[in-house]
């Protein structure tokens, strides 16, 4: 199985490869239109600033290569993010997969800090992106971790929730489109099992 990376101008890339190869899986990080779309899985992750990132993307004619992936394909992090419509972030209209728009968290509590970071548990779990979490004889409890200032709102594309000074998508999925705020390759052996899950789509 060939496992693409998405290189661009983001951070935390490699702890995802590695996540993968603990997996047994050689993932090949690259900018490449042909590989990219030749690939088994495409997994789009990191971590950095929206406008930025869009920037670089449309620079190297990234962001019409992901749009026309057909294999599954998952965001992390700001993967996800920029992979809705529009970001209050930079106010950068994004991929336009998801028709979400990104918010920042706004909080109202002393506690409530920002960025959002830490473990936090996963509610409302409906896709086989989750398989052997959800289950009630499941020896994993769907918590995971998190380090994010954006968010995306509830909607139909949700597929899983967390609470952080209020309800938001700790992950979306529509068609071929996978994505997750949380950071599967920092979540241990639940994140482990979400990428093996994907893998196995």
């Amino acid at each position: 199985m060939k496992i693409a990376v998405v290189k661009y101008n983001a951070g935390n890339i490699f702890s995802v490869m590695n996540a993968l190869r603990r997996l047994g899986v050689e993932p090949q990080l690259t900018d490449d239109p042909v590989e990219l779309r030749n690939a088994d899985r495409v997994i789009f992750p990191g971590q950095g600033e929206a406008s930025t990132a869009m920037s670089y993307l449309r620079e190297h004619g990234l962001d019409e290569v992901i749009r026309s992936l057909q294999q599954p394909v998952l965001g992390i992090c700001i993967g996800q993010q920029l992979l809705c419509r529009h970001s209050e972030e930079g106010n950068t209209d994004c991929l336009g997969i998801f028709g979400a728009e990104v918010k920042r968290f706004l909080p109202t509590r002393h506690e409530d800090k920002v960025p959002c970071m830490g473990w936090n548990n996963l509610t409302g779990l409906k896709s086989e992106l989750f398989a052997q979490l959800s289950s009630p004889t499941s020896y994993l409890s769907p918590y995971v971790y998190f380090v994010h200032s954006y968010y995306v709102p509830l909607c139909e594309e949700t597929i899983a929730v967390a609470d952080y000074v209020q309800p938001y998508s700790a992950a979306l999925h529509k068609d071929n489109f996978y994505a997750c705020q949380f950071h599967p390759e920092k979540s241990g052996a639940v994140g482990e099992q979400i990428l093996r899950n994907f893998l196995e789509l």
